[in-house]
């Protein structure tokens, strides 16, 4: 090994490789928890170091260089091999204590987490628990989450996945809004009535249309990736969506539209990193939570 070639400064490597993903310093320092300025430092510094220019700048921004370019595989898996380093790091800790971070759906972190959270606080006291709310896909192999709660089955084969819950949905009104535009009788009512998607329309209307609704992009009114504002809105009185029975069985002023002529069922897959999976931690919280799904309801209108 020539020791003498690899003297540069791990965070000098890390400042490149978030500008080059990220598009700025700005963007870049936002994600690292720095500052432009020091982040700026540490590439020139890596220049220096280096004896190349990774960027050049000018009044439109930085655009990477060749030689930058020609970096970046090597740099990126640089990355990927200290980010297996903190997961086969975290996998080996005894210790029932430290952070734990979970990220979930809206719907699923507003209903289900605060009662594990409780689980996890009277059986391990030393354990923190960050949850992040969200409908966007935390990538558990960089390390964005420890664990997840997906509607979808992952396919990366480092992830670990259970089944732990199955939740039927069904399309929910408000009871006035219903009095107002008259209660469909069978799926072909459904045509020309407002609906709150939970998509781009013309995903929505592909979606449902292979579950024969007959909805229209013109049809889908008001839309939003948040399970909350759906039930809002629905709750306002502004048309029809599909609700988590569980949800929407909280509200009595919501009533079911054709649940015998439409229903779906939405998986609930909690998963975990394999290398995380031997974390004291993490398999006491990942096995909370799949002992408070079994125990929960599936529910029906």
């Amino acid at each position: 090994m020539n020791w003498q070639a690899v003297d540069f400064d791990w965070n000098q490597i890390r400042a490149f490789l978030a500008t080059v993903e990220e598009g700025s310093f700005s963007a870049a320092a936002r994600a690292l928890g720095s500052t432009q300025p020091t982040l700026s430092r540490q590439i020139t510094a890596l220049e220096s170091q280096l004896e190349i220019t990774l960027f050049q700048r000018g009044r439109r921004g930085m655009v990477l260089t060749a030689a930058g370019a020609e970096l970046m595989d090597h740099v990126r898996a640089m990355a990927d091999a200290a980010t297996r380093v903190s997961l086969v790091a975290s996998g080996q800790s005894l210790a029932a204590k430290g952070l734990v971070t979970i990220t979930a759906t809206s719907f699923t972190a507003t209903r289900f987490l605060p009662r594990i959270v409780q689980a996890v606080a009277l059986e391990a006291p030393g354990i923190e628990i960050e949850i992040s709310a969200s409908n966007d896909v935390r990538d558990l192999n960089k390390r964005e989450a420890d664990i997840a709660l997906r509607h979808a089955r992952p396919e990366h084969p480092d992830l670990i996945a259970r089944q732990v819950h199955e939740m039927p949905a069904f399309l929910y009104a408000h009871k006035a809004w219903l009095d107002h535009v008259g209660r469909p009788q069978k799926l072909e009512d459904l045509a020309g009535l407002s609906f709150i998607g939970f998509d781009r329309p013309d995903r929505v209307e592909a979606g449902l249309a292979e579950r024969g609704l007959p909805i229209r992009r013109q049809d889908v009114h008001y839309r939003s990736d948040s399970g909350e504002v759906i039930l809002e809105l629905v709750r306002a009185g502004l048309g029809i969506s599909v609700l988590p029975t569980l949800i929407a069985e909280d509200f009595d002023e919501l009533e079911p539209v054709l649940p015998e002529a439409f229903s779906v069922t939405v998986p609930t897959w909690l998963v975990t990193h394999s290398e995380l999976r031997t974390s004291s931690r993490v398999r006491i919280v990942f096995d909370l939570i799949a002992k408070a799904f079994a125990q929960t309801k599936t529910g029906g209108p």
